[in-house]
């Protein structure tokens, strides 16, 4: 008797460690002891990308199974590289992480403009984007330059980042494109930090940004008409802005249209949620269908409203296609895109 016992408990003892653990279920994964999500925002407090991250942490939580606490951490630095690198290399790979990356990230990877940047942006697990806002170049109201055909017969200094950054790609393209003579002043650690620039007379533009960012960080901008638009960048244009140039509309070298519908492309990134590479695919899903739903919330769209930011979501699967598109491109328009971007920071 005490021999079949004894078989008995080998047998259980064999079993329990052969047969796989329960595995974690996404609710018991983000309700865990001590469990909190991180939203990293690619720049400093009080820009564009601050409230828009900030507004989709209070919301997204609520649709996220188990319904995790979400704190908000500032990682400004090299126009969004610093951010999309701890997401890439340091940052837990289990779905803890989210961020609104850096929209001009992706066309920086694909032409390889950065080395900072050690992060494959096709490897992250897109969640869905925001906003899709044509990117804008503006100008301060005292500028001289007031159309863009001033800045063709001109010289106007534009405030940007760094080389990573979309406030550097937009200007310098456009000086080889269509001819203007946009000189880039550089260093600056984001956009509010280039607006006082404006204001201070430091420099008379910045290079890119949304309407939509304008309008809910700085409406008085707007309102006030102390900015003016002299080109827009994407696939259409922009109801809220019928009047300035966009840029398939001008005329475009033969040679050039591949680069500027590949730019334009780019333009449409918007403001893009990921979260990190190698999460499990579950998690992946409910962080989409959060996404999704968050999108949808009539609290979240009445206090985006209140916010005055305009939301245009799309979702995870298509933004994640939009990226690979840009990425992938084909080398000849890759290669030429780089040789058109390239700036030394003058004006010709």
């Amino acid at each position: 008797m005490n021999e079949d016992k004894f078989l008995v408990a080998t047998m259980l003892l064999v079993l329990a460690q052969v047969m796989p653990a329960k595995a974690e279920s996404v609710a018991d994964f983000y309700s865990g002891a001590g469990r909190e999500m991180k939203m990293v925002i690619r720049s400093e407090p009080g820009s564009g990308y601050d409230q828009l991250s900030r507004l989709l942490a209070r919301h997204i939580a609520r649709n996220i199974p188990g319904n995790p606490n979400i704190i908000s951490v500032n990682m400004p630095g090299g126009g969004g590289i610093t951010a999309a690198n701890y997401l890439a290399n340091i940052a837990p790979k289990d779905g803890s992480v989210v961020s609104i990356v850096g929209q001009g990230l992706v066309a920086d990877q694909a032409l390889d403009l950065s080395p900072q940047l050690k992060a494959d942006l096709d490897r992250y697990n897109w969640i869905g984007n925001l906003q899709s806002s044509n990117q804008i170049l503006i100008v301060w109201h005292t500028s001289p330059t007031k159309s863009l055909e001033d800045a063709k017969n001109r010289v106007t200094s534009i405030g940007t980042t760094g080389a990573g950054s979309a406030s550097t790609h937009y200007p310098a393209f456009y000086n080889k494109v269509i001819g203007t003579k946009f000189k880039l002043i550089f260093g600056y650690t984001g956009g509010p930090t280039i607006n006082m620039a404006m204001e201070r007379g430091e420099v008379e533009g910045r290079g890119t940004n949304t309407y939509a960012s304008y309008l809910a960080t700085t409406p008085h901008f707007i309102e006030k008409k102390l900015i003016r638009p002299l080109i827009q960048i994407g696939i259409r244009k922009d109801p809220n802005m019928p009047d300035v140039p966009l840029l398939i509309d001008q005329d475009i070298a033969p040679e050039n249209l591949a680069a500027v519908a590949f730019m334009s492309k780019a333009a449409t990134m918007g403001r893009p949620f990921a979260t990190t590479p190698n999460v499990p695919a579950e998690r992946v899903l409910a962080l989409r269908s959060a996404f999704d739903k968050t999108m949808q919330s009539a609290a979240f769209v009445t206090e985006a409203e209140k916010l005055k930011e305009e939301i245009d979501p799309m979702k995870g699967e298509a933004l994640a296609q939009l990226v690979h598109e840009i990425i992938e491109a084909g080398p000849a328009v890759r290669n030429h895109v780089l040789e058109l971007i390239k700036d030394d920071g003058a004006a010709k």
